[in-house]
């Protein structure tokens, strides 16, 4: 039996998508982005749904049985949306996204919560990020509450399948795409672009044993850069650090600190967003990060989760501190006897506590309780955020998404 969608109007199978009106997109008189025209293309093979732990081993990601895509072209804007079965797609070898790399991306992930229902954890954010990111790479930009709704629509058919009820504490990772697609070489901007929402399983990162442990970047690399793009969320910012990762002085550690300029200031934990928890010279407990203001890190939204819990329920108790800092620093604040925790924030990893960091043959070590596996403001805000993630806690941050009993 076919799934059945939920949320939002559209067309079954290949009738012709309905006419609706015209709307100022990408600053010119062209079709804006519109779920309610989703065509819906059912699969007639539905696959079996591999447990969590078969899917992780597999050396492909193993995607739900739908996905969602949408073409975009300057001169006439975005086409109605189109659900169909997960599948290869089709572009040409001088599509622009192959030889110029235009293409941004989004990750966040679809959580069953103890209470049943499924829920996505601040969409919108997400969905605002990749515009920016689209601006950045000089592909088209959408309304951000649109692409929600395709989300929304892609994990109505697949989630109760895919995620069902009886898995409680699962997650699928849902990967919205957005490529140049345009067959033309040449650098410049893409006419034409593909955008693309799926959906699958990845593994569980928010627990190494006895913490995380990071290794300082090489002196020969950066991720990323002032007036660069590490603030979007683009294929160019992951490619490239790769190699870092690579070789014997990664034995024993799970990921890179990236260090920037000549002072080494501390900006991202391989991809994710990157905390300390030290007492300041004055005596104050402080939460510290990189700040967004210089464009070199990543907006993420489990970061702002985290700095909004803290300033809103933990005020008097710890300060938070967006500002420069370098390794320097946190060398001194270990020779004093100041840093009391660190963690590192992400989709994938959500929030990790990290107990080593390696800088040029020295050791940084941070305290971890043993029985919490993490530091005492660490584990705490892991412990809101996760029951808002899994319904445990009523907030507007977890969007439910409505389902088909």
């Amino acid at each position: 039996m076919a799934p059945t969608a939920v949320p939002v109007s559209g067309t079954q199978l290949n009738s012709p998508a309905p006419k609706g009106k015209e709307a100022l997109a990408n600053g010119s008189n062209t079709a804006q982005l519109d779920a309610s025209k989703i065509i819906y293309k059912f699969t007639t093979n539905l696959r079996a749904v591999p447990d969590e732990a078969t899917a992780n081993t597999s050396d492909e990601t193993i995607c739900t049985d739908h996905m969602i895509t949408a073409v975009w072209r300057a001169s006439t804007g975005w086409e109605a949306p189109e659900l169909k079965p997960y599948g290869p797609l089709s572009i040409m070898p001088t599509a622009s996204v192959l030889n110029y790399a235009t293409e941004c991306f989004e990750g966040m992930k679809a959580y069953r919560g103890d209470d049943g229902k499924l829920r996505l954890f601040r969409p919108n954010l997400n969905c605002e990020r990749l515009n920016v990111s689209a601006s950045r790479i000089s592909l088209p930009t959408f309304d951000a509450a649109e692409m929600e709704k395709l989300i929304v629509t892609l994990l109505s058919v697949d989630g109760p399948r895919w995620l069902p009820k009886d898995r409680a504490g699962g997650f699928l990772y849902i990967r919205p795409i957005l490529i140049g697609t345009q067959a033309r070489i040449g650098v410049h901007a893409p006419k034409e672009a593909l955008f693309y929402i799926m959906a699958g399983f990845i593994p569980r990162l928010d627990s190494y044993p006895g913490g995380m442990r990071l290794h300082t970047s090489p002196d020969d690399l950066v991720r990323a850069w002032v007036g660069g793009y590490g603030y979007a969320k683009i294929g160019a910012n992951y490619g490239p650090s790769m190699i870092a990762k690579q070789g014997p002085h990664m034995q024993g550690f799970h990921e890179i600190l990236w260090l920037y300029g000549d002072k080494g200031e501390c900006t991202e934990a391989g991809a994710s967003n990157f905390f300390v928890v030290w007492k300041r010279k004055d005596g104050k407990t402080e939460l510290i990060t990189a700040p967004l203001d210089d464009k070199l890190i990543l907006s993420g939204v489990t970061r702002r989760s985290c700095l909004e819990f803290v300033r809103q329920k933990l005020i008097g108790d710890i300060e938070v501190t967006e500002r420069k800092f370098t390794i320097g620093e946190l060398f001194e604040a270990q020779a004093e006897g100041r840093i009391l925790e660190s963690f590192a924030t992400g989709t994938g990893f959500f929030i990790c506590p990290i107990s080593q960091i390696r800088h040029r043959g020295q050791d940084i070590m941070i305290p971890i309780d043993p029985e919490l596996q993490a530091g005492e403001i660490t584990h705490k805000i892991k412990t809101v955020l996760g029951d808002i993630l899994y319904g445990r806690a009523n907030h507007s941050w977890g969007v439910v998404i409505p389902e088909k009993e």
